[in-house]
């Protein structure tokens, strides 16, 4: 009898125990936020002060609680265009997709729609960094260029539906860099080929080239690809017809194609991206 009246003792102490360390936790937790009695305003202002500071994790964290507290309202609405920006700077670029799409649904005539359009291209234009700084991998083969083919049709969504847009210069030198970082790295698988003398792989690749990027730096460069890869089939017509068209459009590079002699044509590897960080960005 003694022992269970000590067990009994022993348990209501460490009840005691518990719900002292559970209240206390709980007036911790309260007194930790102190976003709890904040209006809808200040966590708007608060948000928008550390967005233009650049604590864009924080930013993040505002705009959450706005919209979880106050999801109906003028201020709900900014943040909804305001917190995919806060994601992509945050290095968060899934989620400032979702939250770029979240807005382009629920405010499909809202009158900064162009800029989500702008935003949208340009979080896929970033996504992959390795690829932009390394346009010349040692195997192109297995480069996912799937996010700049995404931008690239963002940027001209935003042309066309918003021909007048602020954005629209900048998307479109944007579109112009994606074609000519596309084309490279076609260009380099067809070189890749051309190594393993695989002639009717990079006859195929060139040719994509030329048919999809009209107007690319490495034009030169894939009619010359086209034109050695005919020449390996034995296939002199069509090999004759693609120097007709390379003495045409690019008349200095005729001579060395002929030989044999590699073109080089445009900026060294990186240079693109060098390029294209002059470009401005425009924040809403």
């Amino acid at each position: 009898m003694h022992l269970f009246r000590g067990s009994a003792v022993s348990l209501a102490r460490s009840l005691i125990v518990l719900i002292v360390i559970i209240t206390a936790s709980g007036c911790a937790s309260l007194r930790e936020d102190p976003t709890l009695n904040w209006s809808a305003s200040q966590l708007y202002g608060e948000a928008k002060a550390a967005l233009d500071a650049g604590n864009y994790e924080q930013a993040v964290e505002y705009y959450e609680l706005l919209e979880a507290r106050f999801p109906f309202g003028r201020f709900a609405q900014q943040a909804q265009i305001e917190i995919p920006y806060a994601y992509y700077r945050a290095g968060e670029p899934e989620a400032a997709l979702a939250a770029v799409d979240r807005f382009v649904q629920l405010n499909p005539r809202h009158p900064n729609l162009d800029y989500a359009y702008y935003l949208r291209g340009l979080i896929n234009f970033n996504r992959d960094q390795g690829f932009l700084t390394r346009l010349f991998p040692m195997d192109p083969a297995e480069m996912d260029t799937k996010p700049l083919q995404q931008s690239f049709e963002d940027f001209g969504r935003l042309i066309n539906e918003f021909p007048d847009s602020r954005y629209v210069e900048d998307s479109r030198q944007r579109m112009i860099f994606i074609r000519n970082a596309l084309a490279s790295h076609e260009l380099r698988v067809a070189e890749f080929y051309v190594e393993r003398q695989a002639w009717v792989a990079a006859s195929q690749r060139a040719r994509y080239v030329i048919e999809r990027y009209q107007g690319a730096e490495v034009m030169p460069q894939a009619l010359a690809i086209l034109y050695q890869s005919y020449r390996a089939l034995d296939l002199e017509d069509h090999a004759e017809n693609t120097m007709a068209v390379l003495e045409l459009n690019f008349p200095e590079h005729a001579e060395a194609a002929r030989a044999g002699r590699p073109i080089t044509v445009g900026a060294e590897a990186g240079g693109l991206r060098r390029w294209v960080e002059r470009l401005p960005f425009f924040a809403n």
